[in-house]
């Protein structure tokens, strides 16, 4: 899912941001990676065109569960799995890789014509670290939850549509075609996108291991020509700077291959997911409706046993009768409210994986064929002097 876009326009109101400038801060266990996090917007109640803030990433965790918690039938943009392998948790890689989904996450959001409203998205751009330090240790509940937890939400879901199909409790769930169409189309997604991003990964570590081997037999082959002399000699060495300068487009294009092309399949895997957490909600948010209808039936029968015998305990549960009313209410209105929001949010993620698939497999096909042509290229150039070296060795008279 696209980026809002870097260049606004005066007249047009925007709101872009941007994650710059890595630091690890501190040492040890307690060391961290820091991020400059730079906002430019025309928005009035963010009282100036720009402003710049320290984030880290438990940050960026904070404003996705208060979305998560508050905007319920929004898919709310993911963000990169946290990396708890040291060696690997502060390489340059992977510090770019994690920049640059942070800065997808954060554009996602402020992009979203509901999100850019949050109060909370406010705090996050705005406010100082001291600030930011004391809301995320407020926090609790929900807001408490690790990224896994959300997911265990669905999973129960899952087991209580099990427990539907052996018997062993009522079905509450949704019976509608096009639900059932909907979540069918996010499960094979998330099957195809994951398949496609495993052997996107297959495609960089083969570039990878290509360049190394080219490297490795570069440097062989121009030891290799110091053995030989004249023309053979030049030739080797010449062979063996054509495979190091080759390695280098192939490491390159590995990196290219991660950044634009394996990094955006893994990234709309994780859109799923956060997709499916949604669906998870809808089901709560339906399954609650059903039960509060299911109990203002049962009290409406015990309402007119007490009016029949006027208890005394009437005028009570009278009261308590209104409130489970307004009570059912409310919890239809979240209800239909998710579903509503549901629909709309499936559309735009439809059109927006269009394009950024196609972005996405653009680059990949274009990566692939400026590399196949450096390649025959750079082979192609030494031919003539291979094809040289051969005629003096068959014709030494010559």
């Amino acid at each position: 899912m696209a980026q809002s876009p870097r260049s606004p326009t005066s007249q047009a109101p925007y709101l872009t941001v941007s994650v710059t400038d890595p630091a690890k801060m501190g040492n040890g266990v307690q060391a961290y990676i820091s991020y400059k996090v730079i906002t430019k917007t025309n928005f009035p109640e963010y009282q100036g065109p720009e402003k710049i803030v320290i984030r880290r990433y438990s940050d960026f965790v904070w404003l996705r569960d208060r979305l998560f918690e508050k905007y319920k039938g929004i898919f709310i943009p993911p963000l990169p799995e946290k990396s708890t392998v040291e060696k690997f948790r502060f390489s340059a890689e992977f510090i770019e890789m994690r920049r640059q989904a942070l800065d997808v996450f954060v554009n996602r959001v402020a992009s979203h014509h509901e999100l850019q409203q949050s109060e909370d998205l406010r705090t996050f751009l705005l406010e100082d670290e001291q600030t930011m330090e004391r809301e995320r240790s407020q926090e609790t509940g929900i807001f408490k939850k690790k990224p896994a937890d959300f997911m265990q939400i669905f999973k129960d879901v899952q087991s209580k549509v099990s427990d539907v199909v052996l018997g062993k409790e009522k079905p509450v769930e949704e019976s509608n075609p096009e639900y059932e169409k909907q979540k069918n189309y996010i499960f094979q997604l998330e099957d195809h996108l994951a398949e496609a991003q495993k052997h996107a990964y297959r495609l960089v570590k083969r570039h990878r291991e290509l360049g190394q081997s080219l490297s490795d037999f570069g440097k062989a082959v121009k030891l290799l020509g110091t053995c030989e002399g004249n023309s053979l000699g030049k030739a080797f060495s010449e062979l063996g700077a054509k495979s190091e300068m080759l390695s280098i487009k192939l490491q390159r294009e590995a990196h290219h291959l991660l950044m634009s092309f394996e990094e955006p399949l893994k990234d709309y895997v994780r859109a799923v997911q956060s997709i499916k957490a949604t669906i998870a909600e809808r089901a709560i948010a339906f399954r609650n409706h059903c039960e509060l209808a299911e109990t203002i039936k049962f009290k409406e029968i015990d309402l007119n046993k007490l009016r029949l015998t006027r208890s005394e305990k009437l005028a009570d549960a009278e009261r308590e009768y209104e409130q489970l009313k307004a009570d059912g209410k409310e919890s239809k209105r979240k209800f239909e409210t998710i579903v509503k929001l549901m629909n709309q949010e499936i559309a735009r993620f439809q059109e927006q994986k269009t394009i950024d698939m196609g972005v996405a497999f653009h680059e990949f096909a274009k990566g692939q064929a400026n590399l196949a042509k450096s390649i025959a290229e750079a082979w192609r150039s030494l031919l003539p002097k291979l094809e040289a070296c051969s005629f003096f060795v068959q014709n030494p008279d010559a």
